[in-house]
């Protein structure tokens, strides 16, 4: 087993890249009311500008995983960071619907490698008792980095203007770079190296193993229901409950805290518990109950963003023991493809879940969205337990 400080160290430094790929995922979303006035778009629209960034990121991630298995993790991450630095300073220069798509396409390719990049260099180079308190920092720094993008873009917004926001998100990723650039010799890799005098595996037999696929399809349908959450709630809890946009957006950082809390403690129980997809599916059905509640109505204001707020918690225990679960649907040497493959279903459900609710939006069914999401929560469950069985030993 490697020292302790020494998986400590890449589990941070792995946690910081994945923390910004996650406030890369929110580049846009923040301002979008801001986008709306000054450009006068729909909720459509603004929903294609999601869907532009997860199918991009959604292609390069599946081809990400194999380039990750033959070049190594490090290179592609540095290009990761180098891309979101220039999608930054390409948003505080846009003057329309156009050059937001532009910018969501660079940062959608941006965001492809983070997850076979991070759970390559995890699996590699964190000692395997450790690894489930790896996942659970890895997917709470990712809620963290979450958190941080309403406040990040809505404060300085306020503050100065958004095109300074954008700005200030750049010089961010900079510093970034820099930190995990001193710091490059803990994420290096190891290769797959086809031996000579062992017949060479087809590089696609992965894509043969039912669990890989079921792992996939939880994945679509789980975040399906956040793209609603990050993407819409601020504007739901705005025309159902008469709140204001910083209230709102303070509630949609509030849901990402308290997933980052799950994810802290759902690490334990993922260390402890042999039966991963089972927390998972647990952890999901409780978050679709509270999301479901909130979109009843039943709730008032206060209520509404408490409930909401929670089921952030609920989702969020989940998080370590899904990874746990896919780690469980790997196969040895796989790693890069097979995390490439999962993630982009987390790509799929980003790219559909805006366009489709996006017109319950322009339509005003702003609890019907909600409940719709919950809905396919829910699904997810049986998809959760799709992979248990497949993987069971």
């Amino acid at each position: 087993m490697a020292p302790l400080q020494q998986d400590a160290t890449i589990i941070a430094l792995v946690g910081l890249a994945h923390a910004s790929s996650h406030f890369g995922h929110l580049l846009l979303p923040p301002l979008f009311p801001v986008f709306m006035a000054e450009f006068g778009l729909s909720y459509s629209q603004l929903g294609l500008l999601m869907s532009t960034f997860f199918v991009v990121s959604g292609l390069g991630q599946a081809s990400a995983g194999f380039a990750v298995d033959k070049l190594g993790a490090r290179p592609l991450l540095f290009t990761a960071l180098g891309l979101f630095v220039l999608a930054s300073g390409l948003a505080s220069l846009v003057t329309g619907y156009s050059g937001l798509l532009g910018v969501a396409a660079i940062a959608g390719l941006a965001n492809a490698t983070f997850h076979p990049v991070d759970f390559t260099i995890l699996n590699q180079r964190v000692s395997a008792s450790r690894l489930g308190y790896a996942f659970s920092a890895h997917g709470l720094t990712g809620n963290l980095g979450w958190a941080a993008a309403p406040v990040f873009f809505v404060g300085i917004s306020s503050l100065y203007n958004w095109r300074t926001a954008y700005l200030a998100a750049a010089v961010l990723y900079l510093c970034i770079v820099a930190l995990l650039f001193v710091q490059r010799d803990k994420l290096s890799t190891q290769v797959v190296v086809h031996h000579p005098d062992t017949p060479p595996e087809h590089s696609m037999a992965f894509m043969k193993l039912p669990a890989v696929w079921w792992c996939f399809a939880f994945f679509l349908l789980s975040t399906m229901t956040l793209a609603v959450v990050q993407s819409f709630s601020v504007s739901i809890l705005k025309a159902m409950h008469g709140i204001s946009f910083e209230a709102a957006t303070f509630t949609l950082t509030a849901y990402m805290l308290c997933g980052a809390v799950g994810m802290f403690i759902g690490g334990f129980i993922a260390a402890r518990v042999a039966n991963s997809d089972r927390v998972v599916a647990m952890a999901m059905a409780a978050g679709a109950a509270l999301l479901a509640l909130c979109g009843t109505g039943l709730l008032g204001a206060t209520a509404t963003m408490v409930v909401l707020a929670i089921t952030g918690f609920a989702v969020g225990i989940g998080g370590p023991s899904r990874d746990m679960m896919i780690k469980k649907a790997t196969p040895k040497g796989a790693t890069g493809r097979v995390y490439g493959l999962v993630y982009s279903g987390l790509d799929v459900g980003f790219a559909i879940s805006p366009v489709v609710f996006g017109v319950f939006m322009d339509r005003g069914w702003y609890g019907a969205t909600l409940l719709g999401a919950a809905l396919v929560l829910l699904a997810s469950v049986v998809a959760a337990l799709g992979v248990g069985q497949r993987t069971a030993r």
